[in-house]
Order: structure tokens, then sequence, then C-alpha cells
């Protein structure tokens, strides 16, 4: 008893710490700072050892901006906690062993981030079946998947007027609406949410064109940045690959055997498409011989990487070796039919979870009945889910 206590006290304890990380990060994307507890302190040890002034920049961050950050905390914790219910109340429904949610709280202090690493339910007893897979598997993505769109809904039928672009950025106001044209003529830095179908969809039919931010603008609009990440990490979590809930999905549908062929080609496309564009046979033909061994060696490290990433998806580590080897030439083969096609690196440290810590292949189970008309037709829906949610570049720095 006094464990499950202490159990729920550390989880209760991680839910309010992430409740907080989250609402600062809210408010840093919000009006474009950071709450600079860390860069405050060693500012202030360079003021005393240098003796001058170091002038701040930016806006100022507060309790008034805080508390502004639960626009964005609320709505996506919401999200995440409704997605990892799904999965707690369908495994007590089918008597697997589950904790409650972990709640994995982060913040920088220097540098602008989510607020989480996420959260996630620890099973603690063997799930036996294809079918407590699936279903334990999809709850979660669906449950969140349905509060994610109510919340992209309302933030986008309910957009402030355009001037609301002036609190974040007072600088604009001189601009006036037309501000666009004037600050954006360099536009390097900027970020940008890449779109899937289903956002893409919101801005063109749903919102109010005339109050739509600008693409550069829009994570500043914390209900929308909130629907986002939802839809990314809803995308992320269905991609049919080992233990992610898309690979319980995809287990529960067509078993180990079809499994066990399908998961290990599936990654390797993910791998593919990650690093496509990294390296391209012009960079090792232009510039001199420096150049070139510099180029050269960058390639080796990248196929050690996908080596660390694929070693693993059989018995026999050369097989990871050749598929490696495999992939980079398939990539050097595109970029050079196609040198304007450009993967998203940005995906390169998840397939590295994946295939070191993770895994590609699933966990066995005792019953491999196929599943029902109706659990597959679920199985699909998520399958559907999975594709308009799917953002090919989901951030873009410029």
């Amino acid at each position: 008893m006094q464990s499950n206590t202490r159990t729920y006290v550390i989880q209760g304890l991680l839910f309010l710490a992430t409740l907080i990380t989250t609402t600062m990060a809210g408010a840093e994307w919000m009006y474009g700072n950071i709450f600079s507890f860390v860069y405050d302190f060693f500012r202030f040890i360079a003021e005393k050892s240098s003796g001058e002034k170091i002038p701040v920049t930016g806006h100022p961050m507060g309790w008034k901006e805080f508390f502004a950050g639960l626009q964005f905390s609320v709505p996506f914790l919401l999200i995440l906690t409704v997605h990892e219910f799904g999965h707690y109340f369908v495994a007590k429904a089918h008597k697997v062993k589950v904790t409650l949610p972990y709640y994995i709280p982060l913040w920088f202090g220097i540098s602008q981030s989510i607020g989480t690493m996420g959260a996630f339910i620890r099973i603690k007893s063997v799930v036996t079946s294809r079918l407590k897979f699936f279903d334990i598997g999809i709850a979660g993505p669906l449950a969140g998947f349905v509060v994610a769109l109510g919340v992209l809904w309302y933030g986008f039928t309910h957009l402030p007027p355009p001037e609301f672009i002036f609190t974040i950025h007072p600088e604009y106001a001189r601009f006036g609406l037309s501000y666009p044209q004037f600050v954006y003529e360099n536009s390097a830095g900027n970020f940008i949410l890449g779109d899937n179908m289903l956002f893409w969809f919101f801005k063109t039919y749903v919102a109010d064109p005339t109050r739509l931010p600008h693409a550069y603008e829009m994570i500043h609009y914390p209900l929308i940045f909130a629907g986002y990440l939802a839809l990314f990490f809803t995308s992320l979590n269905l991609i049919p690959i080992g233990q992610l809930d898309g690979g319980h999905i995809l287990y529960g549908m067509i078993g180990k055997e079809k499994f066990n062929v399908v998961a290990p080609v599936l990654f390797a496309l993910f791998a593919f498409y990650g690093g496509l564009g990294l390296f391209r046979p012009e960079s090792f033909a232009i510039g001199s011989d420096e150049v070139f061994y510099e180029q050269l060696f960058y390639l080796f490290l990248y196929i050690y990487f996908l080596y660390i990433c694929f070693r693993r998806i059989s018995d026999n580590p050369m097989n990871g070796l050749m598929i490696s080897l495999i992939i980079v030439v398939a990539q050097f083969g595109v970029t050079y039919i196609r040198p304007d096609w450009d993967g998203y690196t940005g995906f390169l440290p998840f397939i590295f979870i994946l295939g070191r810590f993770l895994g590609v292949r699933h966990p066995e189970t005792e019953e491999n009945k196929p599943l029902g008309t109706a659990r597959t037709v679920l199985g699909i829906v998520a399958i559907i889910i999975f594709i308009i949610s799917f953002s090919p570049k989901p951030f873009i720095i410029l």
C-alpha cells in the first residue's frame, strides 16, 4: 500500500511539473522569448566579472506571460491525457495490469521546447493476444485524435482579430496589417509548421481567411500550435513499426509472420526518406581534396549511424550493414535523378530511437486469432488518421 501511495505521489508530482513546464513552453512560443532564469544567472556572473551591464532583449517574461501559457498547456495536456487514458481503460477492460500515466517534464531554460517528452503507462503483465494488443494500441490514438480535432476546430473558428499579432510583435504595428511585405524581407530564422492534409483542410476551409495568421506567426497561436503538435505526435505513434501504437495495430491486423516482413521494410523506407538529400553526388565532385575527405568522413559516420539503427533488425548484424549500404546507394541514386527532392533529417533521431531502443519487430503472443471485421475497419481508420495527420516536413526553420 505504501508503495502504491509513493507511486501515486510521484505520478502526481510529475504531472504538476509537466503542467508548469508546458505552460512555460507555451508562453515562450507565444511571445518569442524564454523564461531566462538560467540565462539571467550566467548574465549576472558575466556582469560581475566584466563590470559592464549586459542589455536584456526580447519580450519581458513574467507571471502574466506564464498564465497566458495555460492556453497552450491545458489543451495540449488534455489531448495527451485522453490519449494515455484511452490505453489505460481499454487495458483495464482486458484485465491487463497497467499503471496510471507517468508524465515527463522537459524545460531547457536556454532555448524553446514544448515542455514535455510526453507520457507513458507501464504494462505490468503479459499481453497474450493480437486482439488485446490491437485494442490497447488503437484506443489511445483514436481518443486523443478526437480531442485534437476539437482543439483545432475551436482554435481555427475562434481566431483573434489580425491585430492580435501586434501584442506579440509590437514592432510590426507601425506597418499596419501590411506588415508581411516589410518584416519578412529577410525570412532567415523563421519557423514554419509544415502542412499535413488535416491541418491544410482547417486552414483552407474552416478558418476565416481574414483572420488566418501568416505561416511565420502560426506558432504564436497556442490552440493551433497545441492541436498541430497533437497531430504530429499522433502520426509518429501510428507509424506501423515495432511497439509503437501503429505497430500494435498492424500486428493485430496481419499477424506475426507478415508483420515481421512488413515492419522492417517500412522502417527502411522511413530511414531512406529521413536521410534523403543529406548527401549528394555533386558534393563529392566539387571542391578541394580537403572538402572531399571531409564529406567522405561524414558519409562513413552516417553509414555507421544507419548500421546502429538496423543491426538489431535480424540475428545477423551484417544484414544491418547491408541494408544501411543499400539505403545510402538508393539515396544517392534518387538525388542524382531528382536533385530537388529532399527528405527530412529531423526524423533521424526518432529513427535512431526506434532502431536502437524500441525495436522494429513486435513481441509474440500466445493467441493469434485474426481480428473480426469491426476491428479491421477500425484499423483502416487508424491508417487513414496516420495518413492525414502525417507531415512530411513538420517543422521548417528557414
